[in-house]
């Protein structure tokens, strides 16, 4: 019986050229790998999309190219981008005492200079001798790969406070923002492609992206728009009930709180529901908790982190497994460029999160810029530090600033025809849903794109504001909606009500 290769040499044999071919090339030839294109990437990069920085943020980068050449080839003068999480970008200054102690940090020969006591502050000055003793090897070096030890111990004690119930620095892990934090626990509690997480729509597009990266299932719950992207506990069993009628091994369920688009807050009694469900079903929970300091109406809705409502319901909730995270990037420091990030384990076994640990090792260690970030925002001044009414100052005038454009905002799109949008509790965003014309609907299936696609790409075109299609984030079938942040500064938030205003009666007025 021949093998299958000599049954493969034989069949060329009978080639009237075989005694022309060289073997060795023929061979070469034959199991040679294919040239890298498009189309020999991994499936599950192309199944891969971002909405954030996706079609409509490459169009705004194009026509900021082409007012470079041609200043008055558009009616306004720069693209505001209103697409993404990211303060700075839109001028937001960062908290002034961060920046002198990182400062002091990157460059410490600052600190034998005899005239350092005139420029910086004396805490400033302290705080930075503190990191640069407790940073082995100065900022350059490699730092453990959980995180700095002393670091995750601030962390811990940050958590213990607000909680009310004692967090050990072990429990910590440090990740360059919460993104690769994320990511992290996604790759390790899905094992294969019948394992499922459940994530809400709308959502962030982070979870749905990794989800495809990884090739683990989506298991969509949807938010009720009509009750301000509520979240209710029959929405996730009727979500989970057909996960299963479809053989997904549901594995863990994703909230995001204050929410990404929709910018909800949940109450406790609701974050009680949601644990039992996931008791119920022996679920893992994952809160994306990156702004809890975004929390605009306190006194109605007060942020609970999930680790502070599950541990105050008794130990006969110690089998539901926790994983928090939050970010330098968002609430009022805005640092999204110097990636600061950690996820807090709660009802972990400890053979898990060494698991956890040769992962992150493998990265080797989180950037240690971002890890003294996150000990400042997690540490700032106290009352008596000569930075401390600086520090204060600084963060309320950001807070109350994003409150009131919050408000400015989702009243201004409310206004506009065809348009509603829940006012934002918390996060940066608002996520109004817009009623769009047949004619418009039609114009966008003419050019083979989404129909809010179609919406944003016009938006940008037109009026100069980067905003993302919700059909990114999902939505409900029939329904479309945009995202914007209300970050831009509030001498320039009222342009963005303009231009998006002027641009929506336009567009309704040339597509009825």
């Amino acid at each position: 019986m021949l093998t299958p290769l000599k049954d493969f040499k034989k069949s060329i044999q009978k080639n009237p050229l075989y005694k022309f071919i060289s073997p060795v090339s023929m061979f070469h030839d034959i199991f040679k790998a294919p040239p890298l294109s498009v189309e020999t990437l991994s499936s599950k990069v192309l199944k891969t999309e971002y909405a954030v920085r996706g079609t409509v943020v490459l169009r705004a980068l194009e026509i900021e190219a082409e007012m470079k050449r041609d200043p008055s080839k558009y009616k306004f003068d720069e693209i505001i981008y209103c697409n993404i999480g990211n303060p700075q970008q839109l001028k937001q200054k960062p908290i002034s005492f961060f920046r002198m102690v990182l400062a002091l940090c990157e460059y410490p020969d600052l600190l034998q200079n005899p005239e350092v006591e005139k420029i910086f502050p004396k805490d400033a000055i302290e705080r930075s001798k503190i990191f640069l003793k407790n940073v082995v090897g100065g900022m350059g070096a490699y730092s453990h790969s959980q995180g700095i030890p002393f670091i995750r111990e601030s962390v811990a004690n940050f958590i213990s406070k607000r909680d009310g119930q004692k967090c050990d620095g072990d429990d910590i892990f440090l990740t360059d923002g919460a993104s690769p934090g994320v990511q992290a626990i996604l790759r390790s509690i899905t094992r294969n492609e019948n394992d499922g997480i459940m994530i809400p729509i709308p959502q962030y597009p982070l979870y749905s992206a990794s989800l495809a990266m990884i090739g683990a299932k989506q298991v969509n719950y949807y938010l009720n728009e009509k009750e301000g992207w509520g979240l209710s506990v029959d929405e996730l069993e009727k979500s989970i009930q057909k996960a299963h009628k479809d053989n997904v091994v549901v594995r863990g369920l994703v909230i995001i709180n204050p929410g990404n688009p929709t910018g909800q807050c949940l109450t406790a009694s609701n974050q009680r529901e949601i644990i039992k469900f996931c008791q119920k079903y022996g679920l893992i929970l994952m809160a994306d908790e990156v702004y809890q300091e975004n929390v605009y109406y306190k006194d109605q809705k007060p942020f609970s982190s999930f680790r502070k409502v599950l541990l105050e319901m008794g130990p006969e909730y110690s089998s539901v497994p926790l994983f928090s995270f939050h970010s330098i990037s968002k609430g009022f420091l805005g640092e999204c460029g110097q990636r600061g990030g950690y996820y807090n384990t709660t009802n972990i076994d400890s053979a898990v999160k060494h698991q956890l640990y040769k992962m992150a090792s493998v990265s080797l260690c989180p950037n240690v810029a971002g890890q003294i970030l996150i000990e400042l925002m997690v540490n700032p001044p106290k009352m008596g530090d000569n930075s401390y009414n600086n520090y204060i100052n600084e963060r309320d005038g950001i807070y109350e600033s994003l409150k009131r454009r919050s408000k400015k905002l989702g009243e201004a799109l409310n206004k506009l025809e065809g348009v509603t949008c829940n006012v934002p509790e918390g996060a940066m965003y608002a996520f109004p849903r817009i009623r769009l014309p047949p004619k418009a609907v039609e114009a966008a299936k003419s050019k083979g794109i989404h129909p809010d696609v179609f919406y944003c790409l016009e938006c940008v075109q037109h009026a100069g504001v980067c905003i993302v299609p919700g059909s990114g984030f999902g939505q409900e079938d029939g329904t479309f909606h945009f995202r914007t942040t209300f970050l831009p500064l509030e001498e320039q938030i009222d342009s963005v009500v303009q231009r998006l205003t002027e641009f929506h009666q336009d567009f309704m007025k040339r597509f009825k």
